[in-house]
């Protein structure tokens, strides 16, 4: 799948010291040694040594560093301060969302970033983020499902490549590698934030071994437990902070010789997460939630319900690459799976209450329910090829690559028990169904949906000249659920002076519509005017969206275009410059709730059903993304002491450009997609991001100051415009991470510091008008405030 390419080390910015470096292919510089190294690069299939250069932005950041002493103990934290153009902002308030970190390239969608291990297909989570989340209706993958000491880097592709790796790599590509180097190390941290609270520990170790003939076998273990953090005023009954986890981790990673020049290499790992978060309190006696959402015999003063969760991650890899003749021939198959059920506790269910009221009890129900949950599964095979043809062009060669893809998928949603859904009194005025918090799924909510696809693709690369690279890709895919559809790309690059490159590409791509968008499906009994009326998110092809006239999903497409120039005057000095523009057509949203109250006609058809309020997914969104990438960093010394100094910075605009609602839904695009909703897409992360750091190390010492600049977002509020109530402003913010290393010898360091130092927070809201209830919203850099941390690195 990836191309394996020499490249003299070279310094992008340093964001964890100088034995850390993200490196860029198109600038040079020397290692320590002199050496040259080999660097595997997503985006390309070449399978030459050569010193070309990427014809697009490849950002290669190693996390040894950031493993051994960082300030962030998972992955989504660690990149969200390294990359500029990543995003990852803990929720608060947002159900499942909360207990999941989803993250995106871009300010697109967490389902629009195409994320690999080792240049396989990772599976995406069971989860679809809705009520408030960002990436709002989208699905993603969970970064911090795998432990940090087992990764060697983090490659970010950031350029659309979907006619390279198909479905999902509309924003970017991100191809996590794993380790298989020899030896052991470990590291164990503990942080915890200014107020004393969400305190962390953490323990991990790697090892490798050698197995077999000149085999290696890389075992990584790591147990993390995040405590949860309250920014709750003290009379606000809520819980507003970092979700409660314990995660349990193991990965292996490995090779072994087989004949010839074959090797026989595969991944697997296994992630038990137990998570927990708060969700809205309900109020206690002399409120207007008795009887309706509580029962005075069992919250007098009310409850804070908790959505606990039970989330299961695996994926594995098994595969052999070989060469037949003089092609390179790689047949692998990838599995992948998430299940999460969710326990909710501290909670009941008010109409069971009622019910035990009327009948002359105290008015009680079970506090905890199982409210059932969801799973995907993937199973992916590739078939890859490749060959260098050298002389080609002159001096230059040919790559060729070919091959296909067969991915099956399945989703399945489980029924909760009966209390977490059931209106047990059934009388219209008595209490709320379900488990208060979050109600559990029904049995008409039950899915088990699958689907398979088949891809084709021919990739080319060639070296017209000493100067000028060029890249083709044409890709077709076939879905057995909605159809098919064929991608291309075009990129090249033109080095106009010793130190000077420019590159740019076009490209077509694609998003599928996810099985979890397709058949996700919720309902919940709420009163409306008194009377119990079944809410509905309901699935596509269902006889609620059948009835609403919603069509059947298809995919996004999107149109990419990137260009820029690296700068690399002398070894010290580097400087990356890309400008880009994505538009995306038919982008898949999660429609407002349309009741009486907004669509009559619709709500008289929906009554039919028995269905009060209905929502869904719908083909119904064009979206443009303007933006610029910079990158720039210089090193330098001062005797035996060294200053290694960067910039990194993302500069980004998304836009709504259309909103074609269904031929039913003609007149009611504002409740289709609401001014909120469309701020979600728009501003759902920070318009811009900038990283400024100086890392020094001075003998045994090495200090690391990072500056981070989050621009602003404006989002909306629940009363909106229309309302005369103002849209939620967030200001720009600047924090900074401050941490010093201590090498107490060759194999032992300790290193302490602090996150957000300065104990910044967002702009203060309206908490009757914000999605958590609370004068902070999750924008930006969260909304804890500072934070400090110790930890101690032993190789051996």
């Amino acid at each position: 799948m990836l191309k394996t390419t020499t490249l003299r080390k070279a310094v992008l910015f340093s964001l964890y010291g100088a034995s850390a470096l993200a490196l860029t292919p198109e600038t040079y510089a020397q290692t320590a040694d002199g050496a040259v190294q080999s660097v595997s690069i997503v985006g390309s299939r070449r399978a030459a040594s050569s010193a070309t250069d990427t014809v697009v932005p490849v950002d290669i950041i190693p996390l040894s560093k950031a493993g051994e002493t960082g300030g962030q103990f998972d992955l989504a934290q660690t990149l969200t301060y390294i990359s500029p153009s990543f995003n990852s902002t803990r929720q608060t308030g947002s159900d499942g969302a909360d207990l999941v970190d989803s993250a995106a390239l871009r300010g697109l969608g967490s389902d629009q970033t195409l994320v690999l291990v080792n240049g396989k297909r990772r599976h995406t989570t069971a989860l679809v983020n809705l009520f408030g989340a960002r990436n709002r209706g989208n699905t993603g993958t969970d970064m911090n499902a795998i432990p940090m000491m087992a990764i060697k880097d983090v490659q970010i592709l950031r350029d659309g490549a979907a006619a390279q790796y198909g479905s999902d790599a509309i924003a970017g590509v991100m191809d996590i590698g794993l380790k298989k180097s020899k030896g052991c190390e470990a590291v164990t941290g503990f942080s915890e934030y200014s107020k004393r609270d969400g305190k962390n520990y953490m323990a991990s170790a790697y090892c490798g071994f050698e197995i077999g003939n000149g085999g290696v076998l890389g075992v990584t273990g790591e147990y993390l437990d995040r405590g949860r953090s309250n920014r709750a005023d003290a009379d606000n009954p809520r819980t507003i902070g970092d979700s409660k986890t314990k995660n349990q981790t193991i990965y292996l990673n490995g090779e072994l010789p087989t004949t010839g020049t074959g090797k026989l290499y595969f991944t697997a790992g296994a992630q038990s997460r137990d998570a927990s978060s708060g969700a809205w309190a309900r109020g206690g006696i002399g409120s207007d939630d008795i009887p309706s959402r509580n029962s005075a015999a069992m919250y007098p003063n009310g409850f804070v319900p908790f959505i606990n969760a039970k989330i299961d991650d695996r994926y594995g890899t098994i595969g052999h690459r070989n060469q037949i003749g003089d092609w390179n021939m790689d047949l692998s198959q990838t599995y992948g799976y998430n299940k999460m059920i969710y326990d909710i506790s501290n909670t009941l269910n008010a109409s069971i209450a009622n019910k035990d009221l009327l009948a002359g009890g105290k008015g009680v129900s079970p506090s905890s329910f199982n409210a059932g949950g969801f799973s995907f599964e993937q199973l992916t095979t590739n078939l890859d090829f490749n060959r260098y043809f050298d002389g080609v062009f002159g001096s230059g060669g040919l790559n060729v690559a070919f091959g296909g893809e067969y991915r099956h998928e399945n989703y399945k949603i489980y029924a909760g028990e009966t209390g977490s859904y059931i209106d047990a009194d059934g009388v219209g005025i008595g209490g709320a169904a379900g488990s208060q918090g979050f109600p559990g799924f029904q049995p008409g909510d039950q899915v088990n949906a699958n689907r398979h696809s088949l891809a084709v693709y021919l990739d080319l690369e060639a070296d017209l000249s000493d100067t000028v690279k060029a890249q083709g890709a044409v890709r077709h895919e076939k879905y057995s659920d909605f159809g098919s559809t064929t991608t291309g790309k075009l990129a090249g690059s033109w080095r106009v002076a010793p130190t000077v490159l420019l590159r740019g590409s076009a490209s077509t791509g694609f998003r599928a519509p996810s099985l979890q968008q397709m058949y996700f499906s919720s309902t919940f009994t709420d009163f409306i005017g008194g009377v119990p009326t079944d809410v509905v998110l309901a699935p596509n092809n269902s006889p609620v969206t059948n009835l609403a006239g919603i069509p059947k999903l298809k995919e996004e497409k999107s149109t990419s275009f990137t260009l820029g120039s690296t700068w690399t005057p002398t070894q010290a000095v580097s400087v990356t410059a890309d400008l880009y523009q994505i538009k995306i057509k038919d982008r898949i949203v999660l429609s407002g709730r349309f009741d009486d109250s907004n669509y009559p006609d619709l709500a008289a058809k929906l009554a039919t059903l028995g269905v009060g309020q209905a929502q869904f997914f719908v083909n119904s969104v064009d979206t443009k993304t303007k933006g610029l990438d910079l990158t720039a960093s210089h090193k330098t010394t001062f005797g035996a002491d060294k200053l290694t100094t960067f910039l990194a910075m993302n500069i980004s605009k998304t836009e709504v450009t259309g909103i074609h609602a269904p031929a039913s839904l003609k007149g009611y695009e504002d409740v289709l997609l609401s001014e909120k909703e469309r701020l979600y897409i728009e501003q759902g992360a920070p318009r811009s991001k900038a990283t400024l750091g100086f890392d020094y190390t001075h003998g045994a010492w090495e200090s690391d100051l990072k500056i981070i600049h989050f621009g602003p977002q404006t989002l909306g509020t629940y009363s909106g415009t229309a309302a005369g109530v103002a849209n939620q402003h967030y200001e720009s913010k600047t924090s900074a991470d401050l941490a010093f290393t201590y090498t107490i010898n060759k194999n032992m360091k300790f290193t302490f510091g602090g996150n957000n130092i300065f104990n910044v927070h967002p702009s203060t809201q309206n908490p009757d008008e914000t999605d958590n209830g609370f004068k902070y919203e999750s924008v930006q850099f969260g909304l804890n405030g500072a934070s400090y941390f110790g930890r101690l690195y032993v190789k051996f």
